[in-house]
């Protein structure tokens, strides 16, 4: 199988393949910024003694956790151009195109994920913090913003960074739409030149380098903050 491997086929695709690969992390760090935002907007409404947030949020988190991430893809990309149609009356009336479905789509599966991580965090701050900010006259949002979350991001840092790993292998789901991240551009080239081993091999060598990568630094970054026992 390996006799006759061509080198050369990978060495053309480079530029297409960084291209690819520019569209994948790009994707990624748009949908973790706006996922861990939405997040934890999400987290404090189900830690909120209020059943009109907290039941919500509950419900989304659960219901979002309970289907495949394609099926949400495939919602935003197929429904969302019925719904303007629906509600416009216009029955010509056009979709957002598929790289902001995706992007969404991302964003709101990611945020159910981000949300359970951000609420543990939250949970994990000492009661003692909360009950001294409120002891120096901070109110809900004060002691929120400046004792709490920045204390429970410390601790979610390796949690947060393990999903967003797997959120950039996750990028490749974006074919269905029609788009072309790392993955995607590996497979056009591979059925264009029918060097399907060469490229499936090389794509699987750079997830692989890029993940162990940032698998090593997370559980590095992991030492450092986690305070001995």
């Amino acid at each position: 199988m390996f006799s006759q491997f061509d080198f050369e086929v990978i060495r053309s695709a480079l530029p297409f393949l960084w291209e690819g690969m520019q569209f994948s992390l790009g994707l990624t760090l748009l949908a973790m910024a706006g996922g861990i935002v939405l997040g934890t907007l999400l987290a404090l409404m189900r830690l909120s003694p209020f059943a009109i947030l907290s039941w919500p949020a509950g419900a989304y988190v659960n219901l979002v956790r309970s289907i495949p991430l394609i099926l949400v893809i495939f919602w935003f990309y197929f429904l969302i151009p019925i719904a303007i149609k629906h509600l416009t009356g216009n029955p010509y009336a056009s979709g957002i195109g598929p790289f902001y479905s995706a992007l969404i789509a991302f964003t709101m599966f990611e945020a159910a994920y981000y949300c359970e991580i951000i609420r543990a965090g939250i949970q994990s701050v000492p009661r003692g913090q909360v009950q001294a900010a409120y002891a120096l006259g901070l109110s809900y949002r004060q002691a929120t913003t400046l004792v709490i979350l920045p204390q429970a991001f410390r601790n979610m840092i390796p949690v947060l960074l393990t999903t967003s790993i797997i959120l950039f292998q996750d990028t490749s789901l974006v074919y269905v739409v029609g788009l072309t991240d790392f993955m995607g551009a590996a497979s056009k080239i591979a059925r264009r030149d029918g060097r399907l081993v060469e490229l499936y091999l090389f794509a699987a060598l750079v997830y692989f380098i890029l993940c162990f990568t940032a698998s090593y630094f997370v559980r590095r970054l992991q030492e450092r903050i986690t305070p001995p026992r």
